[in-house]
């Protein structure tokens, strides 16, 4: 599934072709996708121009005056910017028409969505219950902390919990917290005001560090022109199995964690015995 970085580097790349853009038709191809693709939507959107365009976690959110149009990627969708006479292939389920240019939904499993939300969109029920964004200024070792605070919950799954903090997914949780040297079952109330700071920063460094490299490329992600992400060349954890660790040479763990598959390495994230670590 396409996490945070994926998502963010969609949106920074479709933000300069919509940018001022007036809607002059869509195309609905398939209308089932994850939620029912509203029927009505050439109707509500010709015409209007796209004011912005944002990201919310991993919805994306194109702001036009009276509303906004959320897209989600689901678990194999893409974004491509294309000329308007391009032919739609087999998964092509939705374009948004701006003149000579479209935005094309390609979604092969059908888990995506393509929703209108009214103003304000973050009153919408996807949205609304939405945790804090690993990027954004509110997020440092202290709101960390709070988010801990009298907690067993596994660190791993509390920082995955969308609740609390958005976009962090499998993949980043793995590699955030073999940064951090800090062992993913680790309760999360035993992390240490010090500990919370470290993992802050290495959430938030592990973030920008696969934005830079274009994000991650799994099943059949690509980014808006086409081009594949390659951060998972740099990945310290996830999906290393069985492999060496890159940093004391031991091999590299996996378990399950709330029904995903938990990447980490045994010697350099230790699981603590007793007390705040």
């Amino acid at each position: 599934m396409p996490e945070l970085p994926e998502v963010e580097v969609t949106r920074l790349g479709i933000e300069p072709h919509l940018l001022g853009q007036v809607v002059s038709d869509v195309s609905i191809r398939q209308p089932r996708l994850r939620y029912p693709v509203p029927d009505d939507l050439a109707g509500r959107l010709s015409g209007l121009r796209v004011e912005a365009v944002r990201r919310r976690a991993k919805y994306l959110l194109i702001d036009f005056a009276v509303g906004s149009l959320l897209i989600h990627l689901g678990m194999s969708g893409s974004l491509r910017i294309l000329a308007a006479d391009s032919p739609a292939e087999k998964h092509d389920h939705f374009d948004l028409v701006l003149g000579a240019t479209i935005l094309r939904l390609r979604d092969p499993r059908r888990f995506g969505a393509v929703l209108w939300l009214p103003h304000p969109p973050e009153a919408h029920p996807l949205l609304a219950g939405l945790g804090l964004e690993p990027l954004g200024a509110g997020f440092d070792g202290a709101a960390l902390q709070n988010m801990c605070a009298g907690r067993k919950t596994p660190i791993k799954l509390l920082i995955m919990d969308g609740h609390l903090l958005v976009g962090v997914g499998n993949i980043y949780a793995s590699e955030s917290l073999f940064r951090a040297r800090i062992h993913p079952a680790t309760p999360a109330g035993r992390l240490s005001r010090a500990r919370c700071e470290r993992l802050a920063q290495c959430i938030r460094e592990t973030l920008q560090d696969a934005l830079a490299a274009g994000g991650s490329t799994l099943r059949d992600f690509l980014h808006s022109d086409g081009s594949a992400g390659y951060f998972q060349q740099q990945y310290f954890a996830y999906g290393r199995a069985g492999e060496a660790c890159r940093v004391c040479g031991g091999k590299i763990n996996k378990r399950v964690m709330g029904q995903r598959a938990t990447f980490f390495c045994p010697r350099c994230q230790r699981l603590p015995s007793g007390g705040k670590v």
